[in-house]
């Protein structure tokens, strides 16, 4: 098949799994990494971008599966993604994305942002991921609603001239009130669960960098973090915070003690919020900056350790 101007520049597996949902992310990942997807009959990877005008091989399996799965409209999930907009237009849309929920669905998720925007379709057309949050951050998500928004907020986020600014509990407190971490990062399994990890890996890593800055401080136990990540490597901030002795509260994956607290008031899961983005109007190309409340269920925690919001 031929890739169409619309779908220039998407991530290769957001691509199969929009046009093939009835086919496992198990299985996409696998004819992927076999070499039996290609483009332009080179082999890719699953993040691969989509070129307008390449072919895309797809194995016979797949081809004979396009028949179209019908997609079920919900008023729940097309009331719960209105609940959480915070901006729309005729471009974008930008979510408040609460904690526990995936922005996209895995082989053992099946609630998540990106399924429930089927529901929330106008005129046939399905708003777009141009990024993605950890399914325990909340927070700023923006969703593109044309094909050329899509390109140009991908290409921001490749970029990094989108500026973002996220909020963190740590536990214990940096010693340092400021500063920026660099450090090469890749990709290594969990001991514990088998799942993916980031580890610092001068050698063979990707550079990552983060500014912070401590807000307040309880103690030394625990300190209320703004970090402002200048690249985008997976749990980028989780790692860095834990690489300068800082670790977020409620890490299971990055943090050795992440429940330091004996507190019912304080959550258990992961503190990190998607705080505020800015970036460039892909169509006025006019600055905007969105700010993202707290959830309720991070307030209770920030409010605990006595952090004013």
């Amino acid at each position: 098949m031929i890739i169409k101007d619309d779908d220039d520049g998407q991530r290769l597996d957001r691509f199969l799994k929009r046009e093939f949902p009835q086919i496992g992310f198990g299985q996409t990942q696998k004819l992927i990494r076999t070499g039996q997807i290609r483009m332009d009959g080179k082999r890719v990877k699953s993040d691969a971008r989509m070129v307008a005008g390449a072919e895309l091989r797809l194995p016979p399996s797949l081809q004979d599966g396009k028949k179209k799965t019908q997609v079920f409209f919900s008023q729940k999930d097309h009331d719960f993604i209105t609940s959480v907009i915070m901006y729309e237009d005729s471009d974008i849309i930008i979510l408040n994305k609460p904690p526990r929920l995936a922005v996209q669905g895995g082989s053992k998720t099946i609630r998540h942002i990106d399924g429930m925007l089927n529901s929330y379709m106008k005129k046939g057309v399905k708003p777009r991921l141009v990024h993605r949050l950890d399914k325990d951050t909340s927070g700023v998500l923006i969703l593109a609603k044309t094909a050329d928004a899509a390109r140009a907020l991908t290409k921001g986020f490749q970029d990094h001239t989108i500026q973002k600014t996220y909020w963190a509990l740590t536990s214990p407190s940096p010693e340092i009130p400021n500063g920026t971490i660099n450090a090469k990062l890749s990709k290594s399994i969990a001991r514990h669960d088998g799942g993916e990890m980031m580890v610092h890996d001068e050698e063979n890593g990707k550079k990552s960098t983060t500014d912070y800055e401590i807000l307040d401080k309880a103690g030394k136990d625990a300190a209320f973090v703004a970090f402002y990540p200048k690249t985008g490597r997976t749990h980028q901030i989780r790692v860095h915070a834990a690489i300068m002795g800082a670790p977020l509260l409620g890490d299971t994956k990055y943090n050795p003690e992440p429940h330091p607290f004996d507190n019912e008031d304080i959550h258990e899961g992961l503190h990190l919020h998607a705080r505020e983005i800015t970036f460039r109007h892909p169509t006025t190309k006019e600055i905007i900056t969105a700010d993202a409340p707290l959830p309720d269920l991070f307030l209770k925690s920030w409010k605990t350790l006595g952090f004013n919001v």
